[in-house]
């Protein structure tokens, strides 16, 4: 029986969510970003899709390690879109002073492509089939195959705003905007993510020392170049967490424990068919999760 870290994209953010994490992540990020690292869980700072993705990475990063210090060490790692990267550092495929660097980059790029008017939108209690029926005609896409019946789409917001309408008088549970600023994981930021690449051919990542599972893919990568492009292509790829899920569980996953901050994976992860527990770290606490690790391998 295996245990699972899940690391969440952007959405889950929140002023102040770096404060006290355990660690010297905090004092490594300074190194490489300066004075920016001491701003960026302000509400002022997470209004920018840089300063959102850096706060993830360094949160996820933080946590992950202080459960390893506990004894609590993964032997899956996956991450949501932006929560892929923590997931590869954690995993030992990617240094984490190179990954702070990547991801300035990969928020700078995707912000700049797509400064204002655009995002995502979740829509819940309809099936896949349902929504790519509604979204014809609206310059909007298919990004984020969440749950059987939670789907995020993206594009421009007027265009989610007429889906969302549709969706809800289509009988929809919900159609909520998310804390998004830019249409991640659809075609829209293919040119981005080929600008990203070309960061990462000179970086050198290694073989992970633990599975690391795709969230774009559901699949688990080993080779050093696969996660690579798997890195840098994924904000221009539909995300596909449930199949990511199915996964872990077929390979005996048992634990899932979700990186801070929120618990939105750990919902989804068990609408998934999720055969063992499922928590969220900053509900539950450290020691919650390490309790669980110690009776899952007695």
């Amino acid at each position: 029986m295996k245990i699972v870290f899940t690391f969440p994209g952007q959405g889950t953010q929140h002023a102040g969510m770096l404060q006290n994490l355990p660690g010297d992540e905090m004092a490594q990020a300074r190194e490489v970003l300066g004075a920016e690292t001491d701003t960026l869980d302000t509400p002022a700072a997470l209004e920018h899709t840089r300063a959102v993705q850096l706060s993830l990475l360094i949160a996820g990063v933080a946590w992950a390690r202080e459960l390893e210090r506990k004894g609590v060490t993964p032997d899956i790692v996956s991450g949501l879109s932006i929560g892929a990267y923590p997931a590869a550092v954690v995993a030992g495929a990617l240094d984490f002073t190179d990954a702070l660097r990547l991801v300035a980059l990969r928020g700078d790029l995707m912000e700049q492509a797509y400064p204002h008017g655009y995002g995502l939108t979740a829509i819940m209690g309809l099936t896949l089939p349902q929504v790519e029926t509604l979204i014809e005609g609206t310059g909007t896409y298919i990004a984020n195959l969440n749950a059987e019946t939670q789907i995020v789409i993206a594009g421009t917001d007027e265009g989610m705003a007429q889906v969302a309408e549709r969706a809800l008088a289509k009988g929809a549970s919900k159609a909520r905007r998310l804390a998004v600023s830019v249409p991640s994981h659809c075609e829209l930021l293919y040119e981005p993510a080929l600008k990203l690449a070309e960061a990462f051919s000179r970086v050198t990542l290694s073989r992970p020392r633990c599975a690391w599972l795709s969230g774009s893919t559901g699949r688990v990568l080993w080779q050093p170049e696969k996660i690579a492009d798997d890195l840098a292509m994924n904000m221009a790829r539909t995300v596909r967490w449930q199949e990511a899920m199915i996964s872990a569980s077929e390979r005996d996953g048992r634990l899932a424990i979700e990186m801070p901050p929120g618990g939105v994976l750990t919902c989804l992860t068990r609408q998934a068919a999720w055969k063992g527990e499922a928590i969220s770290l900053e509900r539950s606490g450290v020691d919650v999760a390490v309790h669980l690790a110690k009776r899952l391998s007695a």
